[in-house]
């Protein structure tokens, strides 16, 4: 009890990405009431993973992958960035086809594409490729047999702009008939139920009216359906289909 007293004294620190895929649930954060009693951080997915085990934040929308490194974990809410197709934001963009791909060059901006895209092109694609952490300027790097992992808003920028893209989640899926989890609302601390279930009400508020949510975001941010992105590519909802297609992905990393 003196812990979640403790907590409901201050604001709730809680940091989530930047990208386009969270806009909904941001929305939801910033219009609901809750807003009052949370503190709102935006950064790369893994500076939040970092800002959870150095206790920077109480509260991160952070890449799966970082669950098991960190001391103390609780997965808070109903809602996710997952994906049961195609998820459009998180491809590797090439020149070649799969076949003939040499290089990779994997996105520092998030852990879990980095192995989710490890585990694809070894037990799906069976593919040998020579993996590289990527420089600032690798996308200008994808050429002839070198190809790249891009995640987030910089996927949709690129999504027409080479002839073969490899969609992570639609790959996925196909290996393993599971749904997939990008990222979800993890804690590194016990919170009171009542915040919990205002957080979910915030995070649905933001789903329930895409229209105003697209209508705040900048015209020049508009390089892919939005609509479509929101409604089709991500699925915002935790289910249980979604939570065991996490785990096994949790599993599959002990490899990697």
């Amino acid at each position: 009890m003196h812990a979640n007293l403790l907590q409901l004294s201050k604001k709730i620190r809680v940091g989530a990405v930047s990208y386009l895929n969270t806009k909904p649930l941001l929305y939801g954060l910033k219009h609901h009431a809750i807003s009052e009693s949370i503190e709102l951080i935006q950064d790369y997915p893994a500076n939040l993973a970092k800002g959870l085990i150095d206790n920077t934040i109480d509260i991160g929308l952070v890449p799966v992958a970082i669950i098991p490194s960190l001391p103390e974990a609780h997965i808070i809410s109903d809602y996710c960035i997952g994906a049961i197709g195609p998820v459009a934001s998180v491809c590797i963009f090439s020149k070649v086809p799969m076949e003939e791909i040499k290089t990779v060059y994997l996105d520092y901006q998030s852990r879990t594409s980095i192995k989710l895209a490890q585990i694809l092109l070894k037990n799906y694609w069976k593919r040998e490729v020579l993996l590289l952490e990527a420089p600032d300027n690798f996308i200008d790097l994808i050429d002839g047999t070198t190809a790249a992992v891009i995640i987030g808003d910089r996927a949709l920028e690129k999504y027409e702009s080479y002839p073969y893209k490899y969609d992570l989640a639609e790959a996925w899926v196909s290996y393993t008939g599971k749904p997939f989890v990008f990222a979800t609302w993890v804690s590194n601390k016990t919170l009171d139920h009542d915040f919990i279930q205002s957080f979910n009400e915030a995070n649905a508020y933001g789903l329930s009216d895409l229209e105003k949510v697209i209508k705040q975001i900048p015209l020049s941010k508009h390089v892919y359906d939005l609509n479509k992105y929101f409604t089709k590519n991500i699925s915002y909802f935790f289910t249980i289909e979604k939570k065991d297609g996490m785990e096994l992905f949790l599993k599959s990393l002990i490899d990697y």
